[in-house]
């Protein structure tokens, strides 16, 4: 049986891989949708251009007869948007405004959630190992991932009004790889690297070939839930920092952000409270039920996934290369809205 999945921020870097993956299956009709085309076109995607804030996506889903929505659209920074808020205009109205034409979408059956674990927050009680039942410690309070705490909220209430409609959350430690970018990937490609005096937290990375992964097998399998997405085993800051080949420097929490914006060549360096949080205490997550409920399990581990991304540093220029997040492929069809 044919199924027609509509993916959003397409044209991001995962949002245009997801898209191209799913468009492999000759069973699935892949629609993408974002606010400018793709830098480079995506075979087998019809590309919508549409703002998933305005009324018109609802009519998108309903004349395609949408049956999956995939929605990758959550910018993590603010200069990514254009400021702040801009980008909880985008994360949370535009998740709203999509959750709205799901609701009056009557093919959907699925839909998927790309989400991420700071919604736990980092702070000293927190426990080793974050389930996904386990109400944060320290409640993210800024940025991205009080977004990330909204967006879920609003999609747990999506979940209560269709009940009919199949929705798993994907909670994922920090996506890190050859050709990610971003606010974290700037921190490890400071010159030097600064750190918070007297902390060296855990931390778990995923590849970003399994977080692609994740999303694929949630898709196919079809089971609603919350999923904390990471791989096994972790690393220390320090060890991180090592592998990278950085001279680390180490400063009190307060002097994080004007050191990393000091040291960021062009200041991109984006160490927000809840960044600093995070290099300040960390985050460890239980990944089982992904393992049980989705039969997911990434093929890289936390230290083989952080190890594809340190290994792309080999001088700091090639980092700022926006192309490095560019990939080759053939035409597809375009469609303008």
């Amino acid at each position: 049986m044919t199924r027609t999945v509509l993916v959003t921020g397409v044209s991001r870097h995962l949002g245009g891989r997801m898209a191209a993956l799913l468009a492999l299956d000759p069973e699935v009709n892949v629609i993408g949708v974002d606010v400018v085309a793709p830098a480079q076109a995506l075979t087998g995607v019809t590309f919508v251009r549409a703002d998933i804030r305005s009324p018109l996506i609802a009519k998108i889903m309903g004349e395609a007869a949408v049956d999956t929505v995939v929605h990758m659209g959550v910018i993590a920074t603010p200069r990514q948007a254009g400021g702040r808020s801009a980008m909880k205009e985008i994360n949370v109205i535009g998740t709203m405004q999509l959750l709205a034409a799901c609701q009056r979408t009557p093919a959907l059956r699925q839909l998927v959630v790309k989400s991420t674990s700071a919604v736990y927050g980092s702070g000293p009680k927190d426990p080793a190992l974050f389930t996904e039942e386990m109400e944060p410690r320290h409640r993210p309070s800024s940025g991205w991932a009080k977004d990330s705490v909204e967006v879920e909220s609003y999609v747990r209430g999506f979940g209560r009004r269709r009940p009919d409609v199949t929705v798993t959350t994907l909670r994922f430690a920090n996506i890190v790889g050859p050709l990610m970018r971003t606010g974290l990937t700037s921190y490890f490609s400071l010159p030097v690297v600064p750190t918070v005096l007297g902390f060296d937290p855990r931390m778990q990375f995923v590849h970003e070939d399994d977080a692609l992964g994740a999303i694929d097998a949630s898709v196919r399998r079809s089971v609603s839930g919350t999923f904390n997405i990471a791989g096994a085993g972790m690393l220390l800051l320090s060890q991180a920092i090592r592998m990278v080949r950085r001279p680390s420097i180490s400063v009190p929490a307060a002097l994080l952000p004007w050191t990393g914006r000091t040291l960021s060549p062009r200041g991109h360096a984006d160490l927000s409270p809840e960044m600093v949080r995070f290099l300040t205490y960390g985050r460890g997550l239980d990944t089982s039920a992904a393992d049980e409920r989705l039969a997911f399990v990434p093929e890289h581990s936390t230290p083989a996934a952080f190890a594809s991304f340190a290994q792309t540093l080999t001088t700091p220029a090639s980092i700022e290369d926006p192309s490095a997040t560019l990939e080759q492929s053939p035409p597809g069809s375009v469609h303008h809205v």
